[in-house]
């Protein structure tokens, strides 16, 4: 009785709590973009999956060139690379 039938179940508290610094800077290149364009905008943006991958592999060549901080928004290109994958994943998963 009372017992917790967890097996199987995903973990996520337990697995996102590994990521705060990553996450943090997720949320803080997402805020930056809310700023300049709207809260949520990214989700109706055509093409939207491939136009995010191809902005991740802007930033990550970017950053593969020694460039580490986005002059635009002055967060570390790493930042974007990471939003820009997880939004497209997410569009992709939306499909």
């Amino acid at each position: 009785p009372g017992a917790e039938l967890d097996a199987g179940k995903v973990v996520n508290e337990d697995i996102l709590s590994g990521f705060p610094l990553a996450l943090w800077g997720v949320a803080e290149i997402g805020t930056f973009g809310a700023t300049k364009y709207s809260l949520g905008g990214w989700q109706s943006v055509e093409d939207g999956v491939r136009r995010y991958r191809n902005a991740a592999g802007r930033h990550r060549l970017k950053r593969q060139q020694g460039e580490l901080i986005d002059p635009e928004t002055n967060l570390p290109h790493s930042y974007a690379e990471a939003w820009n994958v997880l939004a497209a994943l997410e569009l992709e998963l939306r499909g």
